[in-house]
């Protein structure tokens, strides 16, 4: 029999290497940054062109290389960062296999300048795909400067998998992030296609949260610290009230080094039960600082996962101390009775049919108020019951409703714990979910608007300004034209800032015209993933970021608002989410519940 195994030329196996360690353009960012972090550099410039598919340059002032490290550096298996197997158990830096640079010369045209401190020269190596064309003396300031060109260009296969220039400087974008905030004594700027997204100086970690994620922020962060003799944490979480329904501003560091862990990220979660709502996710950023002896960071071929030794005790840990952090700035959960009615009180953007009255917070005091003389005895006048629901000014009759049998003398739909209209019918009764309901009705008016002419627009008296993150500023560019389509005015206003000069004219500007639009980011940020057209997409967003809430006290009126709006939609059914919008009870069901 023929021998048929054969060792691959480097230059396949480095291809092969790539497809683990290089995923997309801002896996290249990921491992030139932290190389760079490696280096000592204080400082680190990142520019990219058409979001890291034609250049990626990364520049910094750290060490530099010698002329053999810079040519060594990009075979495989080249490390200054490990001698020995023990080494792998006390790793501090960010990268130790070396394979990073053999993998992105293997799939890109890759131009290095590198210079040591104190020497006259620097050297420049050009490599395209582990081929070296250049090395030469040249010209260059102190540290390094990797220019990554045309990525995959030898491998169109894999180019041709890469998303819209969007979607992938998005990834570019929150690999920045992790480097930024794990380093934030470094200073860090990113630019695309020659514009600045950010440029932090050197700063503290509150400071660099700020800078990242806005002022608005500053605020919501809660200080972690706690110290065992196993692990030292610290970092921020944030308030509850600055929960998003979008993951993605969960930040662990182990020693530095970003990691993913759904068990830790569980811990923290936990710590804030009774205080977000289900579906959504708090913001941290925290620093687990361990013997690297008691993790394992060599598990992923990104490093992003790791093992513990102790990984219960860190669990109770983190979890614990985000809890004590919680308590100390007074941050509690509420009773049961008041969630429904505190969960949606912030939000904004109600529909032109109807204004909802302001909601009364309950309190304990409201609470042992209502309770106070149920013992002492009826007056004597008082011979009718108190009614629950105050009946509305204005009727609306409906000549399919036929409620006699059930003794009831209105007609009026009731509003049933803040969130579902009950509608009594013929045979039986309805409860709508009123949240779903609006976001049906809201859903079919915004696609039909897109699909036809421009919605009109009330302008402010004083327009408002929302301060973003460079992730939320590049998806509001992305989305900006089908927005302002839908009535809104919204334009950039310099850097991550825009202003709000209107609103569409059924949504209402009693509300913060700021927070609608933060909403609506985080709803596109929810929906990124559809396979649906892009007017789906935004429709979709705004009618849920835009609907009445569960927990917002309706009138007679707008209930009935709801319910004509409803049945008059093509689908009534579903949400756009694919929840159910109303559900009926039969008379004969209801009658056999209290038989049982």
């Amino acid at each position: 029999m023929m021998d048929i195994i054969q060792l691959l030329p480097d230059a396949i196996a480095n291809q092969i290497a790539a497809g683990e360690v290089i995923q997309r353009p801002a896996s290249v960012v990921k491992e030139l940054m932290e190389n760079a972090v490696d280096a000592g550099a204080s400082w680190i410039q990142v520019l990219v062109r058409q979001a890291g598919k034609q250049l990626i340059q990364v520049v910094d002032n750290g060490s530099g290389m010698s002329e053999t490290d810079a040519r060594l550096c990009f075979e495989r298996h080249a490390t200054s960062k490990i001698r020995q197997a023990d080494d792998l158990f006390h790793i501090r830096t960010k990268g130790f296999r070396g394979e990073a640079l053999a993998s992105i010369a293997s799939v890109a045209q890759v131009e290095m300048k590198t210079r040591v401190t104190g020497e006259d020269l620097a050297t420049l190596i050009a490599i395209a795909g582990s081929q070296v064309d250049k090395q030469e003396y040249t010209q260059a300031p102190e540290g390094t400067s990797f220019a990554v060109k045309n990525l995959f260009y030898n491998v169109p296969a894999r180019r041709n998998f890469l998303k819209s220039d969007p979607v992938e400087m998005r990834h570019i974008i929150e690999e920045f992030h992790r480097v930024a905030i794990a380093h934030p004594q470094i200073g860090m700027d990113l630019y695309h296609q020659e514009e600045a997204i950010y440029r932090l100086p050197a700063q503290n970690l509150r400071q660099r949260l700020v800078a990242i994620f806005g002022k608005a922020i500053n605020e919501k962060l809660v200080p972690v610290e706690e110290e065992t003799n196993i692990v030292r944490m610290h970092g921020f979480i944030a308030k509850p009230d600055y929960a998003k329904k979008s993951r993605g501003e969960q930040y662990f560091f182990v020693n530095q080094r970003y990691i993913k862990s759904p068990y830790l990220n569980h811990a923290v979660k936990s710590a804030y039960e009774q205080l977000l709502p289900e579906d959504h996710h708090p913001f941290y950023a925290l620093f687990l600082e361990i013997d690297p002896e008691r993790i394992d960071v060599n598990v992923h071929p990104t490093k992003t996962e790791i093992k513990f030794q102790e990984e219960r005790l860190i669990y109770n840990l983190l979890k614990a101390s985000v809890k004590h952090a919680l308590g100390q700035f007074q941050i509690v959960p509420t009773l049961d009775f008041e969630a429904e009615g505190l969960q949606h009180q912030h939000q904004t953007g109600r529909s032109s049919s109807y204004m909802p009255a302001k909601e009364t917070v309950a309190t304990d005091q409201n609470w042992r108020k209502l309770y106070e003389g149920l013992q002492d005895p009826l007056p004597k006048n008082m011979t009718d019951p108190v009614p629950i629901i105050r009946p509305s000014q204005a009727n609306h009759p409906d000549p399919s409703v036929d409620t006699t049998h059930w003794g009831w003398e209105a007609k009026e739909p009731v509003q049933i714990l803040l969130s579902y209209i009950l509608v009594p019918i013929k045979s039986g009764m309805m409860l709508i979910d009123q949240q779903a309901a609006h976001e049906r009705i809201l859903y079919e008016q915004y696609l039909e608007q897109l699909s036809t002419a421009e919605v009109p627009s009330q302008r402010a008296l004083f327009p408002a300004t929302v301060e973003l993150n460079g992730g939320d500023a590049l998806l509001l560019r992305e989305y900006l034209a089908k927005i302002n389509q839908l009535g809104f005015e919204v334009e950039e206003f310099g850097g991550n800032t825009f202003i709000i000069h209107g609103l569409p004219a059924q949504l209402h500007f009693g509300d913060e015209p700021s927070h609608l639009v933060e909403q609506l980011l985080e709803e596109l940020k929810q929906n990124r993933d559809l396979k649906v057209d892009v007017n789906e997409k935004v429709a979709r967003s705004l009618a849920v970021s835009a609907a009445c809430k569960r927990g917002t006290r309706l009138s007679a009126v707008e209930m009935q608002e709801i319910i004509d709006q409803l049945f008059a939609c093509e689908l009534p059914f579903k949400s756009p989410a694919g929840r159910n919008c109303f559900i009926t009870l039969e008379k004969n069901k209801l009658e056999r519940l209290f038989l049982s």
